[in-house]
């Protein structure tokens, strides 16, 4: 575990299942979640769990999140339900010499709050705008501009990064003494998300050009 403490580990957040392998510093969480794309919301609706997988992205020590402003996720949340806002990336298989200590290498960030609106239309473009250049640089500046009634349809919701931690499992399989005498083939299958090649719109216009940032690359 990472000696620095950013984020104080509470009841929900202290990970006590291989504790070694809780993070609670802000260059961990940070770097976890910058690495994501989509986020699973976990919230309760008129006692009822759900989860809902959304994509998301960062500023500072705050996650965002938008959607239709007709989403009864998203109204219920602004109203001022808990949340439990979840990223994970699986990096790959850990075969061992047993069944049993087969396993995954993965990195977790979890986190707890009350995830507020945001209400002036300046921020909420200026946070529209974060998420479109935190993936593609330069594609906003490209783009028409928001119209009243798209900026009326769209929710965006923050929440602070107050109660969270992160959990990550890596390196090879970690099997009984004895069973590293087997003559039984063990180590990791490494995973990764890629981009492909990109697929051009039939309906671009003739001479449009494709951006250069679109090449493939692993996240």
């Amino acid at each position: 575990m990472n000696d620095v403490v950013d984020f104080p580990p509470t009841k929900k957040t202290r990970v006590k299942r291989l504790p070694k392998r809780g993070h609670y510093d802000r260059a961990t969480v940070h770097a976890i979640l910058d690495a994501g794309v989509l986020a699973h919301v976990g919230y309760v609706i008129d006692g009822e769990p759900y989860v809902t997988p959304t994509s998301f992205w960062r500023h500072e020590d705050r996650v965002y999140w938008h959607g239709s402003s007709a989403s009864r996720m998203l109204r219920t949340i602004e109203g001022g339900s808990p949340v439990c806002f979840t990223v994970s990336h699986f990096d790959g298989f850990v075969l061992a010499r047993s069944g049993f200590h087969h396993s995954i290498n993965y990195r977790a960030v979890m986190a707890f709050g009350l995830a507020r609106k945001v209400a002036d239309d300046r921020e909420k473009l200026k946070a529209l705008e974060d998420f479109s250049e935190r993936l593609f640089p330069g594609r906003w500046a490209e783009l028409r501009p928001v119209n009243k009634q798209e900026l009326k349809a769209t929710t965006v919701l923050v929440m602070d990064l107050k109660e969270c931690s992160a959990k990550i499992r890596t390196g090879p399989p970690v099997d009984d003494e004895e069973d590293y005498a087997l003559p039984i083939w063990a180590g990791v299958l490494p995973v990764r998300m890629v981009t492909g090649e990109p697929i051009d719109d039939k309906r671009n216009l003739p001479g449009v050009k494709r951006p250069t940032n679109l090449n493939p690359r692993i996240w």
